[in-house]
């Protein structure tokens, strides 16, 4: 008979400890709606108003009627894929490199990495645009040394906005890279070497496996931050390399256009979370299969 009663206390005191968590976050969810999804929202709202103010989808269908908005988001998906695989081959074997050495040493060698990130944006644009000009260092020490006789066109196209952006965002695959195969335990490869696997056969089964969690992460990082890159691709890319947001800051600052940014901001919006959806489910699909292919 004083099971029922113990049971009943049980559940209540579950339930009491349920509300005490929640209002313990309640300040961190009010906090979320305030600073995302309002603003959110009223960005939906605004790419749903017309010129006039009244509720219509003309600015989506501006976007779906002229060509220009189509190459402005292949533009945009075009310098961050490329961006991002930029990133995967460098900083990969950087990575890598890193994990290996002693802990003090890695440590060290880590502050070089993170110190670009400790220096304004703006900044690290402009010392690439001085360093890329046709009358920048680059140039002047390629013609000193013979390597070509005319200054190239490194910047105000897409070479130019490729390196800044390149700069800008190895850092944030390089950090989750390096968390991922900092944390492998290297009696795993041992083992595998113990079975007769040989170097490239222990990364391939072992080693690249286990730090897939890491690229995917900080692919992910790279991808949508370049999604949204403006100084950079401003500055370097001249004029002729027009993505998403120099478009959204076109609309504001020269025409004043809310409702036609705010449904550039939205589509852009829309695209990246399908695309976080599809790689998702990929990585998903290929942890399954690297997974079934160990067992």
């Amino acid at each position: 008979m004083t099971a029922l009663p113990n049971a009943l206390a049980l559940q209540r005191s579950a339930r009491w400890e349920r509300l005490g968590m929640v209002s313990l976050i309640a300040p961190a969810l009010l906090v979320i709606g305030l600073t995302m999804l309002i603003p959110v929202g009223w960005l939906f709202y605004l790419s749903a108003l017309s010129d006039a103010g009244n509720f219509s989808l003309e600015h989506y269908q501006r976007m779906w009627e002229q060509p220009s908005y189509g190459r402005t988001f292949a533009t945009t998906f075009k310098v961050s894929l490329i961006t991002t695989f930029i990133c995967i081959l460098l900083s990969y074997p950087l990575a890598y490199f890193l994990s290996e050495l002693p802990k003090r040493v890695a440590t060290l060698c880590m502050v070089a990495v993170l110190l670009p990130l400790w220096t304004s944006l703006l900044v690290r644009t402009y010392a690439w645009l001085v360093l890329l000009q046709r009358k920048g260092l680059i140039n002047n020490w390629g013609i000193e040394l013979g390597l070509w006789d005319e200054p190239l066109a490194l910047v105000h196209n897409l070479t130019g906005t490729l390196v800044g952006m390149v700069h800008v965002m190895l850092p944030f695959l390089v950090l989750p890279l390096y968390s991922a195969m900092r944390a492998i335990d290297r009696d795993y490869l041992r083992a595998a070497a113990n079975l007769g696997a040989g170097p490239l056969r222990r990364f391939w089964l072992v080693f690249f496996p286990l730090a897939l969690p890491g690229l995917i992460t900080g692919t992910l990082i790279v991808f949508i931050l370049c999604l949204g890159f403006y100084v950079t691709p401003a500055v370097l890319g001249g004029g002729k390399v027009i993505m998403v947001a120099g478009r959204i800051a076109n609309d504001i600052e020269l025409f004043f256009n809310w409702g036609a940014a705010s449904a550039l901001g939205v589509v852009l919006l829309l695209l990246t979370m399908l695309l976080i959806f599809g790689a998702m489910r990929l990585a998903r699909i290929g942890s399954a299969l690297v997974n079934r292919s160990q067992s």
